[in-house]
């Protein structure tokens, strides 16, 4: 939605495109400075970004194979207090997930050659009464 206002400021202004979506003029005004100023960032997006760098250091410094739990542990003998969660929350964030141990259990192997089932109801899902498709 932001970056539908942005892109139509100029034509319309921003308080009337709010008016017809569903977010405050103030919403979108707060939204652009926290953009152009981070300081004005809220405290929890102020301490990821810091943490993401510490997170990812430590993630590289082990030759990126670490999973939460011992990213999460180095950080705390280095003096970093965080939760767990949150060293969880962000390496998700980050795309960061270390190795795991044994061979990915594979249970179903299609086979491309096999006939796929008969579409018996045409792909009409709804029905205007029981047993009305089936029928057909």
């Amino acid at each position: 939605m932001i970056s539908f206002i942005d892109d139509h400021r100029a034509v319309y202004g921003v308080e009337p495109i709010c008016r017809v979506l569903p977010i405050a003029p103030s919403t979108y005004y707060l939204h652009a400075a926290r953009r152009t100023d981070p300081s004005k960032q809220p405290v929890r997006a102020r301490s990821d970004a810091v943490l993401m760098i510490e997170i990812q250091r430590v993630f590289e410094a082990n030759f990126c194979v670490y999973g939460v739990r011992k990213v999460w542990r180095q950080l705390a003998r280095e003096g970093i207090v965080t939760a767990r969660c949150t060293v969880a929350r962000l390496m998700r964030k980050m795309g960061l997930a270390g190795v795991v141990r044994g061979r990915t259990v594979r249970t179903t192997i299609p086979d491309p050659a096999a006939a796929c089932p008969l579409d018996r109801v045409n792909r009409q899902f709804k029905a205007p009464r029981p047993n009305a498709v089936w029928g057909q």
